[in-house]
């Protein structure tokens, strides 16, 4: 059986319903961040889900999203350092570009995002998975820090926001306990911010390609760089 040794980096996976802080969190938290929610799929593709009774696209279900091309960018990121994503637009619903993310030889970054839970499974599976939170505020505290923010980024129509919002205000419970099934440990702020600086102290710089570990002679103290 062959032994392959661990990815140079690995991923929190942070999670939580659509205005619970994720994007505040992961800055707060001084590691690398990929936004998940630029894996969204483009408003023309014909497997997007609608809202039951209704037209709407409902880009809170999870086929609205990409998870393949996202797991594969957790991947690269923690092989090699580097990788391409999407550049979105969520008012446009479209990708408009791309960008290259480079977190170096960091051996932590945060994955952010409304679907981050769908990947918690692939994750640990592929080794690279150093913690998993979703990020609860309450509905109502939820649903008012959302509109705003989506009002203010105009990011849709009003009516569509206030639609989308009351119907996430009364879902939000089950979304929790459904990212919480799916691997993720329910926190406040406050917690997830420790659980991330404890990851990120708990994981030491990579080495440099090509380096090798120095041996210290026996009984000699290395000097604190």
């Amino acid at each position: 059986m062959s032994i392959h040794p661990p990815p140079p980096a690995r991923v929190v996976l942070l999670c939580g319903p659509s205005g619970s802080g994720k994007s505040l969190v992961a800055a707060r938290s001084g590691l690398p961040v990929l936004r998940l929610d630029d894996f969204y799929k483009e408003g023309d593709d014909p497997t997007l889900p609608l809202v039951a009774g209704s037209s709407d696209i409902d880009w809170d279900h999870p086929l609205s999203w990409d998870a393949d091309v996202a797991v594969e960018a957790v991947a690269r990121l923690c092989a090699t350092g580097s990788t391409t994503v999407p550049v979105y637009d969520i008012a446009r619903s479209a990708r408009t570009g791309e960008t290259a993310l480079h977190i170096g030889r960091t051996p932590l970054f945060v994955a952010e995002g409304v679907f981050a839970a769908e990947i918690v499974s692939r994750c640990r599976e592929l080794g690279l998975l150093a913690d998993a939170l979703c990020l609860s505020r309450g509905p109502l505290t939820t649903f008012r820090r959302r509109f705003l923010r989506d009002l203010k980024e105009g990011r849709k129509s009003v009516p569509f926001l206030l639609r989308r919002g009351v119907r996430l205000m009364r879902a939000e419970r089950s979304i929790v306990a459904r990212q919480v099934s799916l691997g993720a440990h329910a926190c406040d702020r406050d917690e997830a911010l420790g659980r991330l600086a404890v990851a990120a102290t708990s994981r030491r710089p990579r080495p440099a390609a090509g380096a090798h570990p120095r041996t210290q002679p026996e009984n000699q103290t290395q000097t604190p760089a």
